[in-house]
């Protein structure tokens, strides 16, 4: 069973998505970074669950949450740390993961 770590950057983006939701919807902005965070709870049990990011030499992969992506690294101890948390008209690809 894989343990999961939020990195402090993925920290930073999920408090700024809130942040931005809560501007006119505070209930929804609770809504949407529980939902993401519970969706990534998925992967203790199934690591593999979102797909390979393809610009990586490491074992990144995304994980789809309504308009966003969660993107993740599986260690070689099998262990993962949430990297960033991405809304889909972000072009990734600007990121090093």
């Amino acid at each position: 069973m894989a343990e999961i770590t939020w990195t402090a950057e993925a920290q930073r983006w999920l408090e700024d998505i809130f942040e931005h939701i809560a501007a006119d919807n505070p209930e929804a902005a609770t809504q949407t970074v529980n939902g993401m965070y519970n969706r990534a709870q998925l992967l203790v049990d199934f690591p593999e669950m979102g797909h390979r990011y393809w610009a990586s030499s490491r074992h990144v992969r995304i994980l789809l949450y309504g308009h966003y992506r969660i993107t993740y690294l599986i260690k070689a101890d099998g262990n993962i740390d949430i990297l960033g948390v991405f809304h889909g008209s972000l072009d990734i690809s600007k990121y090093q993961l």
